[in-house]
């Protein structure tokens, strides 16, 4: 028995690869150059947004060189802005601040901090001191030298010096101090405390003509002492005894108030 082999003739072949094209995916190209121009439209639009994104949004050299910030913290502040302007940088805001350590001038405080790279011509912004915030001086008169040294003490202050006054006030009493209260210091600064030695109620002896041993004797007898003692040449009085006085004879003065005491020079001395 013979079999016959069936064989698609070529107009059977051609209608079915028609057939195929037909039922596949229907998909669309571009003309080679017109791919080419799609491409370099959406080139050149993320280059442009880079570009906005960069400027606009986020700001930050592109093309510019680039410098690291010196350290300017403990410098005076025009040695600052040289050594920023050598940089090739520009001094942005410089703000004024008080600082308990610092000294009056010198930057405390810089942004950015030293070491950061920046583009040429950055601002760099200061912070510089005015120096500790003062203190006014606490008003201490009425009160015991005791305790108005220890309120100078708590403000931040300290007692420099006393000096004695007479005045209607009870000894030991603070009249005034020196600068007066209220006056802005410097944390430390010394202030100078004006103390009474009573009110003046006893009479200065006479001393002309006395030697200073004598003269101290009758001081003493008075509540009085006697101070300084300087020697002069001159003709008035016995060498070596009292021709002047101060306070002068008959002063009312408080108790412990010194006279000072000038002496005739000897002819030996």
């Amino acid at each position: 028995m013979r079999f016959r082999r069936h064989v698609t003739s070529r107009g059977d072949l051609t209608r079915w690869i028609r057939d195929l094209r037909a039922r596949l995916p229907q998909t669309r190209t571009l003309p080679g150059g017109r791919v080419w121009w799609w491409l370099g439209g959406a080139a050149g639009a993320f280059v442009v947004g880079y570009v906005i994104a960069a400027l606009l949004l986020f700001p930050a050299p592109i093309f510019a060189s680039s410098t690291s910030v010196p350290r300017l913290v403990g410098l005076p502040q025009d040695r600052a802005e040289a050594t920023v302007s050598d940089a090739g940088l520009t001094t942005g805001a410089v703000r004024v601040e008080s600082h308990p350590t610092a000294a009056r001038g010198s930057v405390m405080w810089q942004e950015p901090p030293a070491g950061v790279a920046v583009p040429q011509g950055f601002a760099v912004e200061l912070w510089v001191s005015s120096g500790p915030s003062r203190i006014p001086v606490p008003d201490v008169s009425g009160y015991d030298a005791t305790i108005a040294e220890q309120l100078l003490s708590a403000a931040g202050l300290r007692l420099g010096r006393t000096e004695a006054t007479q005045a209607p006030a009870p000894k030991g009493v603070v009249i005034n101090s020196r600068p007066p209260a209220g006056t802005a210091l410097l944390p430390g600064t010394d202030v100078t405390l004006v103390i009474s030695v009573g009110a003046p109620t006893i009479s200065v002896p006479d001393l002309i003509g006395l030697t200073p041993e004598t003269a101290d004797s009758l001081l003493r007898e008075a509540g009085l002492r006697l101070g300084t003692t300087v020697r002069r040449s001159t003709f008035r009085g016995a060498p070596g005894t009292i021709i002047e006085q101060q306070p002068a004879p008959g002063t009312l003065s408080a108790a412990g108030t010194a006279v000072n005491v000038t002496l005739a020079r000897r002819e030996d001395e």
